[in-house]
């Protein structure tokens, strides 16, 4: 049938995205046992974890209310970890340890038990003591992790790696959970050595994220387990990005470092000069947002299974003795995560026709067993795009990567070029990759097509092009976004005078920012930022030096926050806005989009502001992200002329809403901030940073969820 771009009568619903797809995490195997974290949307956005025995009988662990989610760094990450336990007739019988997401306690919950029972102390105040990054001490008795500590009102936040016993009677006794490692402001892949005798960790401190500096540290352990010794580090640096230290043997490690431009693998020995193990032009790692991301294992013959390529990760085998990566040919594209026990290898992966599953691999053979998908009933494939990644022109000659989700309808058809949507993933030193998304075919499959766009700041393509955005955040990531959005214009494929742009967190700052040119009819911000200098005040402790290296430091660059700042920027912006906002956000809070959308209002541009409550940074609850993906869509038709059908309507207003005493308090912090950096800003300079902030022409700048 004809019928216009974004009303194709498409089987993909709202509630099928918010409902039917899990989400997967974190896979862990034993021999024939494996275990994943896995979301409830249904139950809102409950994690639990299951289990897969070897007969492939599935058991899902701990039933509501428990729920695995750890706290750390507000992003969390691994939340569990499989652990043995023997018994009467010293049969290894492995249950979980697992952060509870309500108290951040940890809890041990044994094979057949009916209850978990805590391992760690009752914090003093709500989930003050978080922990995640979890490995079993070689002895069997005890765990080791990173530890979150938030003392007072939450506002001091310090970490240290610890150990705890798997005994229980840190439960009552909070003096045993043993400090080992303390020191700096962030830590990351605690590993002890096979023998117990040394222990490997990642650090680093403000104002660094760990993509821009980390070092690798190894020190001895005492005798008793009770303390780490002798610390140096071994690799890394404040231009060096080293992550993920794996133990070859007692006395080597193997890691991932970006010395090179790029993450690649590496051997060290506990003294000498690291070995490159295969130098190439790819990554060999993602983006470390969150702990406990596995980008390759050891093999007990030796060979490394290893993740590499850009913004899709492949996975390979590399071989010690002769220096080879060779491809292990699989139908999957983007790989996340690994783990293995030597022998068996599990993953995260997924490709363009196949949502994300948890998986075995054969590494010797390619073979890939399916232990459990995302979706279980897929749409048809002609309602899924037909993905492709391509390498488009930027401004100055240079290259804008991104992927491209054309519309795809195998019963709908329209004349001339299609409405684009170009989405700005978060970070900004995050990757979109061309992975099923259920959320993207919802839009592609009524006949918009969509541009995701890895602008020059995206992790994927090596050092030098993750900082393009140094100093240049709101500059070089809008232009990118805009010249996509240009270069299929240019081919025929999207029309300019229906071309949206969107985006979630830091992808929701360069959504709006980009409203204020002319390439964009209209835009949508979830839980976007818009007040910088509110953001550097209010922000968590994870992010909130992040802005030194986006920006430039406070208070010499506080007059580039303010002109970056899309809350002063919105008397250039004239097109519609949709803003979609969590009430609980610790990461760009509430008041950002409300003061926003008052601002819209008080010129009277259409816009649209809903809040969902008791949603976090990122939608969990499949009633909110049902919402949530029919108001954009009805946003879409509402500013391009079409009608979708079965989907409710959305009022844009122009009008501001009345002002309320909470609201009134809203204002206090931003106004507190700007006053804090006022007193201390230098007069008559604050506008030499922005100068400097500002793009050459003729050049680019040399060479980031949040």
């Amino acid at each position: 049938m004809t019928a216009p771009y974004g009303a194709w009568p498409s089987p993909i619903t709202a509630s099928d995205v918010a409902r039917g797809e899990r989400r997967l995490g974190y896979p862990s195997v034993v021999g024939e046992e494996t275990w994943w974290e896995e979301s409830r949307p249904d139950e809102d956005g409950r994690v639990t974890v299951m289990h897969r025995a070897g007969d492939g009988t599935l058991t899902e662990l701990l039933d509501a209310p428990w729920s695995a989610r750890t706290r750390v760094h507000e992003y969390g990450g691994r939340s569990y970890l499989p652990i043995p336990r023997r018994d009467d007739k010293a049969i290894t019988r492995y249950g979980i340890v697992f952060a509870d997401f309500s108290d951040q306690r940890l809890y041990l919950l044994e094979k057949g038990a009916k209850e978990p029972r805590p391992l760690t102390p009752e914090p003093e105040g709500p989930c003050a003591l978080r922990y995640a990054d979890m490995a079993l001490w070689p002895d069997g008795k005890r765990l080791v992790c990173v530890r979150e500590r938030h003392d007072g009102d939450g506002s001091a936040v310090s970490r240290a790696i610890v150990s705890v016993p798997l005994s229980g009677r840190a439960a009552e006794d909070p003096g045993a959970v043993r400090e080992l490692v303390t020191g700096a402001d962030f830590f990351a892949s605690p590993t002890p050595s096979p023998d117990g005798r040394h222990l490997a960790w990642v650090s680093w401190s403000h104002p660094r994220m760990p993509w821009d500096g980390t070092e690798l540290r190894v020190g001895s352990v005492d005798g008793d387990g009770d303390g780490v010794t002798g610390a140096y580090t071994l690799k890394g640096g404040p231009t060096e990005s080293v992550l993920a230290p794996r133990w070859r043997d007692d006395s080597a490690l193997y890691f991932v470092s970006d010395w090179p431009g790029w993450w690649n693998l590496y051997e060290i020995g506990l003294h000498g000069p690291a070995m490159a193990l295969y130098p190439a032009e790819e990554e060999f790692s993602p983006a470390p947002w969150r702990l406990g991301t596995v980008p390759f294992c050891v093999l007990d013959d030796g060979r490394l299974v290893a993740l590499h390529g850009h913004a899709d990760l492949d996975v390979a085998v590399y071989d010690p003795e002769t220096a080879d990566l060779g491809p292990v040919r699989t139908p999957l594209t983007g790989w996340q995560t690994l783990d293995c026990d030597g022998s068996t290898v599990v993953g995260l992966a997924g490709a363009a026709g196949t949502p994300q599953s948890v998986v075995r691999l054969d590494p010797a053979t390619g073979t890939v067993e399916t232990l459990r998908r995302a979706l279980e009933d897929l749409p048809e494939a002609g309602y899924l795009p037909e993905s492709r990644a391509e390498a488009l022109p930027g401004r100055y000659g240079g290259t804008v990567h991104a992927i491209v989700h054309p519309p795809a309808n195998p019963a709908a058809a329209a004349d001339g070029p299609a409405p684009y949507v170009v989405w700005v993933h978060g970070g900004p030193t995050g990757t979109a990759d061309s992975r099923l998304d259920l959320e993207k075919a919802y839009f592609t499959s009524r006949g918009i097509g969509i541009i995701d766009v890895n602008y020059g700041g995206s992790a994927g393509y090596g050092r030098s092009y993750r900082e393009r955005l140094q100093r240049q955040w709101g500059v070089v990531d809008v232009e990118d976004a805009a010249a996509a959005a240009r270069a299929l214009v240019e081919r025929g494929a999207a029309d300019p005078e229906r071309l949206a742009i969107r985006g979630g967190s830091a992808g929701g700052f360069t959504a709006l920012l980009a409203l204020t040119g002319d390439a964009f009819a209209c835009g949508v911000s979830l839980y976007g930022v818009t007040d910088l200098l509110r953001l550097a005040e209010e922000t968590h402790d994870f992010e909130s030096r992040y802005l030194d290296s986006l920006i430039g430091p406070l208070p010499g660059y506080a007059a580039t926050y303010r002109e970056r700042s899309p809350i002063n920027r919105a008397d250039e912006i004239d097109v519609p806005v949709l803003l979609l906002q969590g009430s609980e956000d610790p990461v760009v809070p509430p008041a950002q989009a409300s003061g926003f959308g008052r601002a819209l209002a008080e010129r009277g541009v259409p816009h649209a502001h809903i809040e969902f409550e008791g949603e976090s940074h990122g939608f969990r609850k499949a009633d909110s992200r049902r919402r949530a993906l029919e108001a954009e869509l009805a946003f879409y038709g509402e500013v391009f002329g079409f009608t979708p059908p079965g989907v409710p309507g959305i009022e844009l207003v122009t009008e501001p809403p009345a002002r309320t005493e909470e609201a009134e308090d809203e204002a206090g912090p931003a106004e507190e901030a700007q006053e804090a950096v006022d007193e201390v800003e230098p007069s008559g300079e604050a506008g030499e940073p922005a100068e400097r902030a500002a793009p050459a022409e003729g050049a680019e700048r040399p060479a980031e969820q949040g």
